[in-house]
């Protein structure tokens, strides 16, 4: 790879992977502060962890389109300041409503495809399968990490 492959790979890599630390950090403490949250039942928390995916399934289409239509750089701009203002909302809540809101702002910043896209403009041909096994790499990282920091955290 190039130094500017390699450059574009570790960015994206890294946006990835600080939006999936975000996500699985939430997942080993969301039932432990259930208690604390107003409203919250078995089912609300369930669907609190649930509709970050449905939101980011409805709109990877439709941001994969709009990054072909305006650009990458615009869209994955757009969607992490979706996730930014979900993931603040979801710090100051107190109820499990604010979560929901919050996890479905943080699942409507759907750049995943956008990303892909990205680092498949950004690679050749012969170094892509490099560069996409690098950004998988970076899930496992923020899984691992996320797993582990999201206790000691809380």
């Amino acid at each position: 790879m190039t130094a500017t492959e390699k450059k574009a790979v570790f960015g994206l890599s890294f946006i990835y992977m600080t939006r999936m630390l975000g996500l699985f950090m939430l997942m080993p403490v969301l039932a432990l502060d259930s208690h604390s949250m107003r409203d919250s039942t078995p089912f609300l928390l369930g669907l609190a962890v649930g509709i970050y995916g449905l939101a980011q399934a409805v709109l990877q289409f439709p941001f994969g389109s709009a990054s072909d239509r305006f650009g990458r750089k615009p869209v994955l701009v757009f969607g992490l300041l979706l996730f930014v203002a979900g993931s603040v909302l979801g710090a100051v809540t107190s109820s499990i409503w604010g979560v929901i809101l919050a996890r479905v702002l943080q699942g409507a910043g759907a750049v995943s495809s956008v990303l892909l896209a990205t680092a498949g403009d950004l690679t050749d041909d012969a170094h892509r399968t490099k560069a996409m096994a690098a950004i998988g790499g970076s899930i496992s990282i923020a899984y691992v990490l996320g797993m582990a920091l999201g206790p000691l955290i809380y």
